[in-house]
Formats: C-alpha cells, sequence, structure tokens
C-alpha cells in the first residue's frame, strides 16, 4: 500500500491536471465552486488541491471524515473526492451516511481498485470511483463530469415557481395558494396552467395554448380550451382578467410575473 501511494502522488507531481484557465481575471472566492479532498496523505492531498485550484477551483482539505464533517458543516461544497481509506470513519461508511443525508456528490479514489470495490462505491452513493493510481487528467474530467451532472439534476428538479403568492409545483403536480392550501386540479387545468406559467407574459393563440398543453386529456382541449381557462381562472379566484387576460382574436396572455420558487 505505501508503495502505490508513493506511485500516485509522484504522478501528480509530473503529470499536471491539463491545461489551467487563464488566471488573469481570476473569480472572486465566493464565485468560485468549492471542492473538498479527502485524503490521510497529506502529499496526496496538497497536490490534488494545488492543481485543481489552478483550473479556478476553491479546494477545501480534510485528512479524515471528522474534518470533513467540519468543512462541510462551514462550506457550500460542491463535491467531495473521498479517498477510501482514510482514518477513523473510513471512506465507505463516510460516503454511504452522506449520500443518506443528501450530501454533494462523492468521486471516491482508492488505490482498492478491484471490480467489487467499484461497484460497491458506486452502489452506496458515489457518483464516481477511480482506481489509484489514476491518471490526473482523468481526476479533472471525472470533477467536471459529476458536476455536470449534478448541475442537470438540479435544473431539472427546480421546477417549482411561484406567482401572486401562489406556487405550482411540476414535479409533485401541486398548486398551493398562499395559505399552503392544496388546490385541486385536472390534469387538463394543471396542463393549461403549465402552459401559462412556462410563457408567462406573453398572448398564447389558442391553438399554440392547445399544443403546449396538449396531453392525454387531448380531446377534452379539442372540445373547449376557453373552458378549460374558465375553470382554471375561477380555481385561481380571478376577479376578470387579473391573472389570465383574454386577448381579443388573438388568445390568452398570464399577466404575473413568474419566478422560480
Amino acid at each position: 500500500m505505501p508503495v502505490r501511494r508513493a506511485g500516485y502522488a509522484e504522478t501528480l507531481h509530473t503529470h499536471p491536471l491539463g491545461s489551467p484557465r487563464p488566471m488573469n481575471s481570476p473569480l472572486p472566492d465566493q464565485d468560485r465552486t468549492i471542492l473538498l479532498v479527502v485524503d490521510d496523505d497529506h502529499t496526496i492531498r496538497n497536490l490534488l488541491a494545488q492543481s485543481l485550484s489552478v483550473h479556478g477551483y476553491d479546494v477545501k482539505t480534510a485528512a479524515s471524515a471528522q474534518e470533513m464533517d467540519v468543512v462541510l458543516a462551514h462550506h457550500k461544497v460542491a463535491l467531495v473526492l473521498l479517498d477510501v481509506m482514510v482514518p477513523g470513519e473510513d471512506g465507505v461508511s463516510a460516503c454511504r451516511r452522506l449520500s443518506r443525508q443528501g450530501g454533494p456528490p462523492i468521486v471516491m479514489l482508492s488505490a482498492l481498485g478491484d471490480e467489487p470495490d467499484r461497484i460497491l462505491g458506486l452502489e452506496i452513493g458515489a457518483s464516481h470511483y477511480l482506481a489509484k493510481p489514476c491518471s490526473p487528467r482523468e481526476i479533472l474530467a471525472t470533477v467536471r463530469a459529476a458536476l455536470r451532472a449534478r448541475s442537470m439534476v438540479e435544473q431539472i428538479d427546480a421546477r417549482s415557481f411561484s406567482f401572486l403568492g401562489w406556487r405550482v409545483d411540476f414535479t409533485a403536480h401541486e398548486l398551493v395558494d398562499g395559505d399552503g392550501t392544496l388546490v385541486d386540479l385536472t390534469d387538463g387545468e394543471f396542463a393549461v396552467l403549465r402552459a401559462f406559467v412556462e410563457r408567462p407574459r406573453r398572448v398564447l393563440a389558442r391553438d399554440a395554448l392547445l399544443e403546449a398543453a396538449r396531453g392525454p386529456d387531448t380531446e377534452a382541449f379539442d372540445r373547449a380550451i376557453d373552458v378549460q381557462v374558465s375553470r382554471l381562472r375561477r380555481k385561481l379566484r380571478s376577479r376578470g382578467d387579473e391573472i389570465i387576460r383574454t386577448i381579443r382574436n388573438e388568445g390568452y396572455f398570464f399577466v404575473p410575473r413568474v419566478v422560480r420558487a
């Protein structure tokens, strides 16, 4: 084990992590993505931190799972690079715990590179598992891939919007009023509301609204989009055109400004 770790440190020394980002205009600390390197080997820990910092990351370090928890409590960490063989609570246990708590994505680094070890790491919640010694370029590419994947998940999950005290959650298929009361909508009404919320403050022609809101309830839409809008107005407790405005001979206009909740 010591031989492999020394060799890995030497690899980090002699093979930098790709081309560094231009540093003539570095990002302010508050705008830099925070990474956390957890490894009990001082040399490896510092080399990884230095190399990743060159690429614009704000890198924190920890020598154990206990130190890792302290850093996580004080910083908004975007990703953890976690060595399996840290002292105290080992990396496997720490990874499982963070995953259950909904923590940041974890890239596990380990001299244990056999298939059962890699599978275990992925099954307990690691987003990636890299066997040491691994290419420094591979570490950088893996960090970037893991961050991209998390960003995509967050964008998909960010499907909650608010307007005039109302909150609509497209993932949960819920509309909640300002008092926290759940408002029951049919599939057709919810589809129409979704079309409006995703295209606020613009005129939607009836045909365009029908197409945008089209779903399994297509027959009802074809019969009367106006009926769906009328029912939706009532459920939004709208007096006249204060929320959904009728634009004569053109369609409908969703009046409120919509923000992500």
